[in-house]
Order: C-alpha cells, then structure tokens, then sequence
C-alpha cells in the first residue's frame, strides 16, 4: 500500500478506526469512539507479514536499541507477556548488542497498584541485568484509573528516583522536580557513539519543554532521542491541535491534564517546534499512544538534517499486544533497520510498515 493510500484509509476511517482494545485505551476526558461490528477486522493479522524465526543478529559494528511501546494491557491482564519480553532483551543482550530499551509509556492501564506491581516485576528484569532503560508516563499512567484529568501517578512509588539514579547511565531530573521520574534524561553508550535519551511527560508542560531544550544545548556532542507518548499520529503526521483539533483522536489537548491546568501541554507539532527543531543534535524521536494501525513515520528537515519521527503501538493486537516489540538497528553506514519481533509468538512481521530501514541524521555541533 502507497504512504498516500495508508494515509486516506486511516483518515477516511478516523473516529471510528480502532481495533480491539479502544474501550481501554483513551482516557476518560477523550474522545470517545468504538468500531461497529461490521468494521472489526476478522483477522488481527490480515495486514502483517508473518515469518518464524528471530530477526538476524546485527551487521558488524552494528548494535540495538529494543522498543517496548503501550504495555497497559499486559500489566492489567497478560503479565507473562511483559516478563516475556523483558527476559528475552535480558537472554540477547550480548549477541544484539543491545545498548538499550525504551518503554514509550501506558506502562499501566488504571494507574493502580497490581498493575504497577506487574510493571515492576517485568522491567525488574532489566534493572538485574544492568541493562540501561528509559520509561515515560503515558496518559493511561496519571490521575484516577488512568484517566488522565491530572498528572498524579503511582509511577513514583514504584520507580523511585531513589533506585533509578542508581541505574547505569542516569542523567537527571526536571529541574523542578527532583523527588520524580516523570521526565528524565539518561546516557547510553554503543560502536564508539555517545546518545542523550531524553524521556518527556504524557503533553509536556511548557516548563518541562524548557529544562528539555536547556538539557539538550549543553550536551551538543551527545545523539539525541527523544521519547514521548504522543508526537506522530497514525497517518503519518504530526499531532497538531491548532490544525486538527479533534479530527486527530487522543490529543493531550482533550484531556483533563490540558483541560484542568490552563492548557499547560504541547502535542508533537508544539514539541516539534519548540524543542526537536531548535537543536543539531536530535537524531530520531519514537511515540506510542495512537490506535488505528499503530503505525506511523515521517522525516521533517531541521537545519538541513532530516529527522525520523516513529509511532509503534501493537496494544490492539490479540492478548494485549501479543508480546511484540520493535528492534532499532543502528548500523555504521548511517542507517537503522527496524524489526518488529514477537518472543512470544517467535515470530517477525515483515510488512514494509514493520520492517524498514531509515537514515540517520548526523548531529552538528
């Protein structure tokens, strides 16, 4: 399918495209909108490219960053899929070279203790290991069951700034506040390559966008990723309220965190412009969040350097997610190769919206 045909069919479907899990999957201020009958697909995997089998090792000089997008349905329903996935990062650590994982937010559902205490038990997994790791809150991760009217979270209590600055490659806190690890900045190190993961809130608040930007100027010779729940919508396009409005589902804008503290959050065209494109040393930024297919990409000029931005959800898939997960190949030509591989299932999708490789943009100082 053509990038221009994917965008009509998911524009074209827009309130009403979802697929199993949406009932749990936006936050009680949202949007609401659920399939009808007729528009479920019969097959989960009717659009994926199924083969057996890991994804190869990585090229010579090449290593990996593993991506662990929307895990809210397992930590309420399917535990043993998140310590799956999270054991089999810990069980390839050394043979993919892997340099780090990403957990791109709703790391629960309800905001409630069981399910932080399954999220606990799974990533405990890599904090044995010794294996650096960067989490962000996403909105099924604030206020009460998730419903995101205000940024109160378990989060805290269950990963505390006491044991996370203890991790290997820990950078910091927002400034203002220091006792939590909503919004973090962490170093990893791989082939040679010094990278910054800068981790932000669910809607940032406009100072946390500042201390960001002031993160990111005193580290120029670092790579910069930036991690966030909502930046890249399902079309391939940025979420932008003052374009959209609600034509984009699940902006942070319709939520009670927008609607209760005076509009204090920004959307991935605001952080586009008021963060990522302001600095030559951002090289990707990744999402989840969104429904629909779960997918999305595009790359946005800044300064002369084109910038990937990555949407990767698979919560809508069967049993939660079915244990997928994106593998992020860097390689030393300048490019990266996705993979998305379930332990699971022991299986790769090699759909061209799973399987892809993209440019690397080299930073400026």
């Amino acid at each position: 399918m053509s990038l221009l045909s994917r965008r009509q069919l998911l524009t074209t479907a827009g309130a009403t495209v979802a697929i199993q899990g949406m009932a749990v999957c936006r936050g009680d201020d949202a949007p609401s909108a659920v399939l009808s009958p007729s528009r479920k697909k019969s097959d989960p995997y009717q659009d994926a490219v199924l083969t057996d089998g890991e994804p190869p090792l990585p090229v010579e000089g090449g290593f990996t960053f593993v991506v662990l997008p929307d895990t809210q349905n397992y930590s309420q329903n399917f535990p043993e899929l998140f310590t799956a996935q999270t054991a089999w990062i810990v069980s390839q650590r050394k043979s993919r070279r892997i340099a780090g994982v990403f957990h791109l937010g709703d790391i629960t559902d309800r905001n409630i203790p069981e399910e932080w205490d399954n999220a606990r038990r799974s990533m405990k997994l890599l904090d044995d290991a010794i294996l650096p790791y960067c989490m962000v809150p996403g909105n099924h991760d604030y206020g009460v069951k998730g419903g995101a009217a205000d940024r109160t979270t378990l989060l805290n209590d269950y990963f505390p700034i006491a044991t996370q600055a203890k991790r290997l490659g820990w950078g910091g806190v927002y400034d203002k506040e220091p006792d939590r690890v909503d919004n973090t900045f962490q170093f990893m190190e791989a082939a040679g390559r010094k990278f910054l993961i800068l981790g932000l809130e669910f809607g940032p608040r406009k100072d946390v966008v500042r201390w960001a930007n002031e993160i990111a100027g005193d580290h120029p010779d670092h790579e910069v990723i930036l991690l966030t729940h909502v930046f890249v919508y399902h079309d391939d396009t940025r979420y932008d309220w003052q374009k959209f409005r609600g034509k984009q589902l699940w902006s942070p804008h319709s939520y009670g965190v927008a609607k209760n503290f005076g509009d204090d959050v920004h959307d991935g065209e605001e952080l586009w412009q008021r963060l990522v494109s302001r600095h030559r040393n951002f090289i990707l930024v990744m999402n989840g969040h969104v429904l629909g297919d779960g997918l999305g990409r595009l790359s946005t000029a800044a300064d002369g350097r084109e910038i990937p931005q990555q949407l990767v959800n698979f919560q809508m898939r069967p049993n939660g997610g079915d244990g997928w997960m994106r593998l992020v190949e860097l390689r030393p030509d300048g490019t990266a190769q996705t993979f998305d591989y379930s332990p699971t299932r022991g299986q790769r999708n090699e759909s061209p919206h799973n399987q892809f490789t993209f440019r690397v943009p080299a930073i400026r100082a």
